[in-house]
């Protein structure tokens, strides 16, 4: 087999009359008295690989044979039209058929099978056209988005992941034993985007694996997720950094949809609307009168609940007609202690989440810059200033405001294409009861 002469099955229709080596995965065989055809798939699409057999010493018609579903396979042959054939009207006579690794049978799950079980044989699960999509969608997302940073002058950092001190707060880590002492992987790269921005770095951006110790099992969370961060210097307010996220969220959408959108609509059934700008912003205070009017409480100090980011959402798709909608002003009680506060109002932070289609996929602030404002906000938080001394020393020289947000990539995917949960659109899921494969 020679990668060069390889042709991708989705280029066939460009070699019609030629000989040709496709190589991929069989999806289907039909062994008849005279005949043999096999359906063989890449990541590019399937072609019907056709031979008819000769009799008495007919080695090819062996190899045939003895194949089995999902067997990786490379084929030569001679490309030809041919009306009959479902597969866009064209096949491959076959020359040479060569095994390159047979699969087991039976199979360890079907095309129905369960979550659980898709999830424990990933490596089968995603041949599917449908995950393979995903995978190109999100990378074609991630494009966008560094080419939209690149475009404006932003620098790619790579934060650490082991810590000696909580990035958030103290819950919801992971510890591990460091050489005598204990670390921490990291919950998010804040600490370190913050010290960029005193480092006079002025935009910077991330994406990289997060880890929470959270024992949710619901749709929306994991263990182990890949975070979207950016920061911004020389701010006047979180008002800059929403600025920015939706400049950057309508450049990624529309690359998607330019790329992808009909073959989103027919594998997921979603037609990708790219929003316009600028995206509603709603206080969290009004927020609530919404969502109370519709009939559910939410507590003063608390912070939005699922079914209330639901129900908000649908009064900005009736109201506005968008799918997105900023959520500001949060109360400091519900918010880190590093989220600057109103000079009028310290009790309300200068923050934001925002919600798609009623999901929270982001949050963001203006960061506290003054150092002496932040250690007190440390310890108003009940914090203790030495295990964050380091963080805290970030400040000590001169930092400019600055402002930014976290973003989750599997959050993002699942309301994008409308599935389920973040296992679904998550390479290899990590949960409360899965670590593996």
């Amino acid at each position: 087999m020679s990668y060069a002469s390889r042709v991708k099955i989705g280029d066939i229709q460009k070699h019609i009359g030629e000989q040709v080596q496709v190589c991929g995965f069989v999806q289907a065989i039909r062994d008849q008295k005279l005949r043999q055809f096999v359906i063989l798939s890449d990541r590019s699409g399937r072609i019907q690989i056709f031979h008819e057999k000769r009799g008495g010493d007919d080695n090819l018609a062996v190899v045939i044979s003895s194949l089995t579903q999902e067997s990786a396979v490379s084929v030569t042959g001679l490309v030809l039209k041919n009306e009959a054939v479902r597969l866009g009207g064209i096949e491959i006579i076959a020359e040479s058929v060569t095994l390159e690794s047979m699969a087991m049978s039976p199979l360890p799950l079907q095309s129905d099978s369960s979550r659980e079980l898709q999830l424990d044989w990933r490596q089968i699960s995603l041949r599917s056209p449908r995950n393979q999509l995903i995978f190109e969608v999100q990378t074609a997302l991630e494009a966008a988005m560094r080419q939209f940073w690149l475009s404006h002058g932003f620098i790619e950092i790579h934060s650490p992941k082991i810590m000696g001190s909580a990035s958030e707060s103290g819950a919801e880590l992971f510890s591990l034993p460091y050489f005598g002492g204990t670390a921490y992987l990291a919950q998010s790269p804040q600490f370190y985007k913050q010290m960029a921005m005193a480092g006079g770095l002025e935009r910077v951006f991330e994406i990289g694996p997060v880890f929470r110790a959270n024992p949710s099992f619901t749709s929306r969370h994991d263990t182990e997720f890949t975070s979207i961060d950016m920061e911004i210097s020389w701010i006047d307010s979180h008002e800059d950094v929403m600025y920015w996220e939706e400049q950057l969220l309508q450049k990624a959408i529309q690359d998607v949809r330019s790329a992808y959108g009909d073959r989103i609509q027919k594998e997921f059934g979603i037609q990708i609307a790219v929003p316009i700008l600028p995206f509603p912003r709603i206080t969290l205070a009004q927020a609530k009168e919404i969502i109370a009017r519709r009939g559910h409480q939410i507590s003063p100090n608390d912070d939005l609940d699922p079914l209330g980011e639901r129900l908000l959402s649908q009064y900005v798709e009736e109201t506005y007609g968008h799918q997105f909608v900023f959520v500001t002003d949060y109360p400091a009680a519900v918010r880190a202690f590093y989220h600057m506060r109103y000079e009028d109002r310290p009790n309300i932070t200068k923050s934001f989440d925002l919600l798609w289609k009623g999901l929270e996929v982001t949050t963001g602030a203006q960061r506290e810059h003054r150092f002496e404002i932040l250690e007190r906000q440390t310890l108003e938080k009940g914090l203790t200033l030495e295990p964050l001394r380091h963080y805290l020393n970030f400040f000590r020289y001169g930092c400019p405001p600055h402002g930014g947000f976290g973003l989750g990539l599997t959050r993002l995917l699942m309301v994008l294409l409308g599935v389920e949960g973040v296992r679904d659109v998550t390479f290899l899921y990590r949960g409360p009861n899965r670590i593996t494969p």
